[in-house]
Parts: structure tokens; C-alpha cells; sequence
């Protein structure tokens, strides 16, 4: 009953450090009561360094068709929307900032980016592209794969300076982003949206990948 949940969650999380520039995180967990379940990984990135500035000049690209709206307190609506022109279409690799202080009410409740996006194509049995990133300055370049339906892409914008980072830098506004794949935020509240819940005797397992590159 922590936090109001049923039952005992027994979790395990693996990372794998390969040779080849990949970090895989694999996620399991089983239960002994019907619960809900939606596990993460809410890594900060700047591809930039420390100390660079802001992430907005990154070139980013997601292969969603569709992202989830959501209330003034960030909760999702249940609305499934287009990302057809609007400031969500990432699609094409784009600067995360170009439209950034387009007047757009989505953007205005996250103070930017901190939304849902339904990845195509994912059916959850096989890994496929969630994001790709590319930093302006350092060239270097980070991919993301998941079985999971969805990815959330926050844009740092309630980063506060209250967090020192290696080589004493703040964690200033907007200096890093997020890539959470996940099923949908609030599930367990909308019908349409693919369900979180695990039943006893089921192993829920679920595997991300981040490869990195440098660019030419």
C-alpha cells in the first residue's frame, strides 16, 4: 500500500555498458496483486558538456504522428492529437528551440516541451526508434530504441540552478533534456490508452537503448 498501490512490486533494473557506445536498460518487475505499472529512466542530457548552455540549439527528431495533450497541471487529457502542424511535429530533425515561443497553449502549460509522444509503429515486442539527437556544437550524436509505446520529451523547463553538476556548473534553465520512454502518463484514468496493468503470475519486462555516435 505504499503511496496507495496493491500488494509487493519486486523490481530489477539492468544497464549494460557495451563496446559499442550503447547503454541498455532493462526493466522487470512482478507482483502479487493486480497493480498498475509504468517504470523510466528520467536521465538528464546535455550532448553539449556542462557548461554550454542551453539545449535548445540540439537538432532532435521523433517518429510520433500523434502526442497527448495535456491539462494546465500537465496531466493528459485523454485526447489523442496530430502533431500536423504544431510545434510537436519533430518528425524531420529540428532545433528543439525554433519553435519554442510559438503561442501555443500546450507549450504554455509545460513552459515548452514536457509532453508524450505515441511512437509509430511500436507494437511492444521489438525494439524500435524512439528519438535521435544531434548537438550543434560537439557533434555528437545519441539515438534511442524502445519497446515501449511512447517517449516523453521534457526541455528542462523547470530547472532551477539548484543542482551542481560535474565541474561545478548549475543545472540552469533549459541546460538539459530528457527522453522517457514509457507507456502513457495517467493510463490507469483513460480507457483508450494502452493498459499499465500488471497481473500476479505476469513478468512485466521492457528494454531502452541509447547508442551514441559523433557525427561527421
Amino acid at each position: 500500500m505504499e503511496e496507495g498501490y496493491p500488494g509487493n512490486l519486486g523490481v530489477k533494473v539492468t544497464y549494460d555498458l557495451s563496446d559499442d557506445n550503447e547503454l541498455t536498460i532493462v526493466y522487470e518487475a512482478t507482483t502479487d496483486k493486480k497493480t498498475v505499472i509504468n517504470l523510466s529512466n528520467h536521465s538528464f542530457f546535455n550532448l553539449n558538456g556542462p557548461g554550454t548552455g542551453t539545449i535548445n540549439g540540439h537538432q532532435l527528431m521523433i517518429p510520433a504522428d500523434y502526442y497527448t495533450p495535456v491539462t494546465r497541471t500537465l496531466i493528459p487529457t485523454g485526447e489523442i492529437a496530430k502533431v500536423d502542424d504544431t510545434p510537436f511535429d519533430f518528425r524531420k530533425l529540428t532545433a528543439i528551440g525554433k519553435r519554442l515561443f510559438d503561442d501555443d497553449i500546450q507549450l504554455k502549460y509545460g513552459k515548452g516541451y514536457d509532453h508524450n509522444f505515441i511512437l509509430n509503429g511500436n507494437d511492444g515486442k521489438r525494439l524500435k526508434m524512439a528519438a535521435s539527437v544531434i548537438a550543434d556544437i560537439s557533434g555528437i550524436k545519441m539515438d534511442v530504441f524502445t519497446e515501449e509505446p511512447a517517449v516523453q520529451f521534457y526541455g528542462g523547463n523547470f530547472m532551477q540552478s539548484e543542482n551542481t553538476l560535474r565541474g561545478g556548473m548549475k543545472d540552469d534553465f533549459r541546460t538539459a533534456f530528457c527522453l522517457e520512454t514509457q507507456h502513457y502518463p495517467d493510463s490507469p484514468n483513460h480507457p483508450a490508452f494502452p493498459s499499465t496493468v500488471l497481473e500476479p503470475g505476469e513478468l512485466y519486462k521492457t528494454s531502452t537503448v541509447f547508442r551514441f555516435s559523433v557525427t561527421g
